[in-house]
């Protein structure tokens, strides 16, 4: 089979395509012909040796894909053989026209879903359910959603103007705050560009909820714009150093649940995934290099076939 293998830590061209052996599903688990895989931009940090995991080298990227069960192994109801799936990976895999995954993953694909569009919402889609959940925003209050315009941010919008809160979405480009806006966003500010934050105060008056995504200044910055006792979700760190929450914050935590139960929800429910950029496989460090550049409007996906 085809497959985008890293052999060394670095830049977006040490991944490569190329032909490797067929692999075979084990004792609980299936073999998934992919039609598409989603691109992280955790998976871009791996990549580079920055990641918040080493796997041993060489390595094939990739962690949500969905495709046909062709195959089952030991103690696997054959009966799911020709089914459409979507289906974590444990992280690695992804990035191949075939993988191998655990049987007790597999999510069947609903009849109102493309192959495209649960794979923008298996990880995305789960981490903003999650999110939500905990932070747990109300009709009429301000939320702040950092990366508005991205996988995760633009799942955040829609999931806290469903709940009646009023958006902020914070993004970095026009078209990301103009995709915000679309998405339900009242207000878009530019955290790139000087006084955005006073922008936002005086909008809001001051925020009853932060989703930081990206830490560095803005999240520094974001969680100044709380109100008392203001709740700030801490997810990510695409900007610098994850936010620390100060006093007079109140630290949502990423809630203890299955996270196959939030797969399921984002996927069988009524989001909508915002998908930027698609490629074959032989492209994957084009689309390494476009999410790290943040051009990418939205959710990155590979196309094996």
């Amino acid at each position: 089979m085809r497959a985008v293998v890293l052999r060394a830590y670095g830049g977006p061209d040490e991944l490569v395509a190329e032909e490797v052996p067929d692999p075979a599903p084990g004792p609980g688990q299936v073999l998934v012909e992919v039609a598409v895989a989603g691109i992280t931009f955790v998976e871009t940090q791996v990549r580079a040796g920055r990641g918040p995991r080493r796997p041993e080298l060489p390595a094939i990227l990739g962690n949500g894909v969905a495709g046909t069960v062709l195959a089952v192994g030991e103690g696997v109801d054959g009966s799911l053989t020709g089914g459409q799936v979507v289906s974590s990976l444990g992280g690695l895999g992804g990035y191949a026209e075939l993988a191998v995954a655990n049987a007790a993953d597999l999510i069947p694909l609903p009849a109102h879903r493309t192959a495209e569009e649960a794979v923008a919402l298996l990880a995305d889609g789960r981490t903003a359910v999650g999110l939500t959940r905990a932070a747990a925003p109300e009709r009429g209050e301000w939320v702040l959603v950092e990366a508005a315009g991205g996988g995760v941010g633009g799942l955040l919008v829609q999931l806290a103007v469903r709940a009646g809160a009023r958006v902020v979405g914070a993004a970095g480009s026009a078209n990301k705050r103009l995709a915000a806006e679309r998405l339900g966003a009242e207000v878009t500010v530019d955290y790139t560009a000087n006084g955005w934050a006073d922008e936002v105060r005086r909008a809001t008056g001051g925020l009853d909820v932060v989703f930081d995504g990206v830490g560095g200044e803005i999240g520094a910055s974001a969680q100044g714009l709380l109100r008392d006792g203001g709740r700030l979700s801490v997810y990510g760190m695409a900007g610098g150093p994850m936010t620390t929450p100060g006093e007079g914050v109140t630290a949502v935590a990423f809630p203890q649940v299955d996270l196959r139960e939030l797969a399921r929800e984002a996927i069988d429910g009524p989001l909508r995934p915002t998908i930027g950029l698609r490629l074959p496989l032989e492209r994957a460090a084009r689309a390494h290099a476009a999410i790290e550049s943040r051009t990418v409007t939205g959710k990155t996906l590979l196309l094996p076939r």
